[in-house]
């Protein structure tokens, strides 16, 4: 097998590490418990590559025999990076899931349990990584390269999970191998009153030093996507200048190009791509159980309905304002200040029996590889059919998220609907190289060179104005007016810092639409209050649940300490963990 499945050691959890111990002399009373593997088998090479692939398997959000549903931490972050933004709705109905809502509206209780979910799902990798790091100390049958090599995967995965920590709740608990201990639950009740970033950065440094370039099983991290990883924590903490070396590498080792057709980056068929840099690896109809290797995060989110699929939950929503940010100007580029002043024509109160006329303005081609719409081929399933497709317009708008969505003819080997809930093959695309170069874009920016921002926006733009990549109608004419141009030299959006930071972010937007990002880039631009208020500004038009929110400045950035898990950090009757300002 050359990838690594998301659930190959579904049972393997933390606590199966640990073993029965009495008091009692009778040694009847020491029962090993059953499926459970003792630290002694795992002391070896097979052992420590089922604990290290039991740690990869936390990348999905999703808990084994868990209580939290699969989307409190799914790997897409789409109720906490994209729902939280101007990108999407909740969408469905409003007593669906309507802890999602107050999410969304701002109205956030500590003991709202999707923060539980998120916050125990992290630190369950976090623990399967120390699993990893100590157990290298007892095997026996691996060199001290090979030891190295499993102990570098391990700091990877152990700095991506302390970093969407970080990125949640700002003041989260560092743990390491050096202060979790599997026998002694105490061991992990530290308190969260440091910034744990030189310790995120530590881990992906170790890792970016030590792992090699390519892997022969797909899944597994590379060099490349540690530094990657590492560039982006630097991002978020605006170390320009120590990003960039690590991005310009990333380029100038040509494992990577982008992909001829955007769409290709969302698709099963293309998983593993060769923009691919690190990917969250997902399968179905491989043997195992329905509920362990498909993307379980998203199963909420296909359109209601849609025809003989039977599909659920026509959650996710994409918002307006995402929408009317792909209009483009009759020179085919972004309306970087106006976007928002009219609306893309939608089918909102338009029965799908009733006539329809699209929007005919010009249109970035990515709108309909991100947004199903009316009138739009919505992959191989048909055309969209708008309101039928639709669980209830009147709350949460006329459009479907595609994105994620697998394709009708993959059925055999990319998805099934043998019960509920349903599961597909597509990967989620976590680092691609159109990610790097945008994030080497801002650094250009921050820098004073506008220009090479400008020829590195360009080149996203180029793939995105691909004639190849255009969705077509079924007589194969392109699908809606798509008008998308490069940026000329000497455009006045790449005249100044602040123009070309706005049109770096737009393309941003543009780019990874509806994939989990735009929350957390928002919060560590310090963009978020100006733009998620001028948002429920316009919105609360479209959806009244939206009307009197407000983003508060010093709360809304982070999101609360999960009240449970402040309980339960009691040391000698005192809380060790301490809940963000504002909660």
């Amino acid at each position: 097998m050359n990838r690594l499945h998301k659930y190959s050691v579904a049972m393997l959890t933390t606590a199966a590490l640990t073993t029965l111990s009495t008091s009692c002399s009778d040694k009847f009373l020491e029962v090993q418990p059953t499926a459970v593997l003792s630290d002694a088998s795992l002391a070896n090479r097979e052992g420590l590559n089922l604990l290290l692939i039991g740690a990869y398997s936390m990348l999905d959000g999703v808990q084994a025999l868990s209580s939290f549903s699969d989307w409190h931490g799914a790997a897409d972050n789409w109720v906490y990076g994209s729902v939280t933004s101007d990108d999407a709705y909740k969408g469905s109905i409003e007593t669906d899931q309507p802890e999602i809502t107050f999410i969304e509206t701002r109205n956030i209780q500590a003991d709202n349990n999707h923060f539980r979910g998120k916050w125990r799902a992290m630190y369950d990798g976090i623990a399967r990584t120390n699993d990893v790091m100590l157990m290298t100390a007892r095997v026996n049958d691996m060199s001290d390269a090979e030891k190295t090599q499993a102990r570098a995967q391990a700091r990877f995965l152990r700095g991506h999970y302390h970093f969407e920590a970080k990125k949640m709740w700002n003041m989260a608990p560092y743990i390491d191998e050096t202060i979790y201990n599997p026998s002694n639950p105490n061991s992990t009740k530290v308190p969260n009153n440091e910034n744990i970033w030189p310790k995120i950065e530590a881990d992906l440094k170790f890792a970016y030093d030590n792992l090699p370039e390519t892997q022969t099983q797909r899944g597994r991290a590379t060099k490349w996507a540690a530094g990657a990883m590492l560039a982006k924590a630097m991002l978020f903490q605006n170390k320009f200048a120590e990003a960039r070396p690590l991005l310009e590498a990333i380029v100038a080792s040509n494992r990577y190009r982008l992909v001829d057709r955007y769409q290709d980056n969302h698709r099963i068929g293309t998983n593993n791509n060769a923009e691919s840099i690190f990917e969250v690896q997902f399968s179905v109809n491989d043997g195992a159980s329905i509920s362990n290797n498909g993307n379980r995060g998203a199963t909420l989110n296909y359109p209601m309905g849609a025809g003989a699929l039977t599909t659920c939950c026509g959650f996710f929503q994409p918002s307006q304002n995402l929408v009317n940010a792909f209009k483009t100007d009759e020179n085919g580029l972004p309306l970087l200040d106006t976007f928002n002043e009219a609306d893309v024509t939608n089918d909102q109160n338009i029965l799908s029996d009733q006539a329809f006329t699209p929007f005919a303005g010009p249109l970035d081609p990515r709108l309909d590889h991100t947004v199903g719409r009316r009138g739009i081929p919505f992959l191989d399933w048909g055309v969209h059919p708008g309101r039928n497709w639709i669980r209830n317009q009147n709350y949460a708008g006329p459009y479907s998220p595609k994105k994620h969505v697998p394709q009708r003819s993959d059925a055999a080997a990319g998805w099934t609907w043998s019960g509920n809930p349903r599961q597909n093959a597509n990967n989620y695309r976590m680092i691609r190289l159109s990610h790097v170069l945008l994030w080497l874009a801002e650094v250009e920016v921050e820098q004073g060179n506008f220009e090479r921002a400008r020829q590195l926006v360009n080149q996203i733009r180029r793939r995105a104005a691909n004639p190849d990549g255009f969705l077509r109608t079924a007589a194969g004419a392109p699908a809606a007016n798509y008008v998308i141009r490069e940026y000329p030299a000497s455009h006045p959006a790449f005249s100044n810092r602040d123009r070309a930071r706005q049109a770096v972010r737009f393309e941003q937007r543009l780019e990874f639409a509806m994939e989990g990002h735009r929350f957390f880039d928002l919060v560590r631009w310090g963009t978020v209050e100006q733009t998620m208020n001028e948002y429920y500004r316009v919105e609360q038009t479209k959806r009244t649940y939206l009307r009197g929110v407000t983003f508060v400045k010093g709360k809304h950035e982070y999101f609360p300490v999960p009240v449970q898990e402040i309980f339960n950090s009691k040391l000698d009757g005192k809380e060790t963990l301490k809940q963000n300002p504002g909660y």
